[in-house]
C-alpha cells in the first residue's frame, strides 16, 4: 500500500481554506467522514486478505514439503507381470490419490519405454 496517498487519520485532520463562496463546510465534513469509513474498512478487509494469503501460502509450503517427501520415499516395485490385489479391509486401500496414480503411471511408462537416455 505504499501508492496510497491519504490514511484516514490524514482525512480527518484536513484542514481547508474557507473563502467567501466556498463549499458548504458541513456537506464537506459528512461527505470526508464516509470517505474515512470506505478507507477504514478496506483496510481492514485488506488485513483479512493478508491474514489468509499467509495462512493458505503457509499450508501450501507444508503440502509441498509432504509432497516431496512422499516423493523421495522408496516405493516397492511390484514383480513383473503380477498384479497386486489388496485385501477387504486393508488400511489405506480406499486413499488413493491423484498423485499416487500420477506415480504408478510414471512408474509404467518407465518400465515399459525405459528412462529415455538411449542413444
Amino acid at each position: 500500500m505504499d501508492n496510497v496517498n491519504f490514511t484516514p487519520k490524514d482525512i480527518l485532520q484536513k484542514e481547508f481554506r474557507q473563502k467567501m463562496r466556498g463549499y458548504d463546510q458541513t456537506d464537506v465534513d459528512s461527505f470526508l467522514d464516509d470517505i474515512i469509513k470506505d478507507y477504514e474498512t478496506f483496510q481492514t478487509e485488506l488485513n483479512e486478505k493478508d491474514q489468509q494469503i499467509a495462512q493458505l501460502t503457509a499450508e501450501n509450503n507444508q503440502l509441498k514439503a509432504k509432497a516431496n517427501v512422499a516423493a523421495q520415499q522408496p516405493q516397492a516395485q511390484p514383480t513383473p507381470g503380477v498384479q497386486a490385489q489388496p485385501s477387504v479391509g486393508e488400511p489405506g486401500t480406499s486413499d488413493v490419490t491423484t498423485m499416487d496414480i500420477l506415480k504408478r503411471l510414471s512408474n509404467l511408462e518407465q518400465h515399459v519405454f525405459g528412462d529415455g537416455t538411449q542413444n
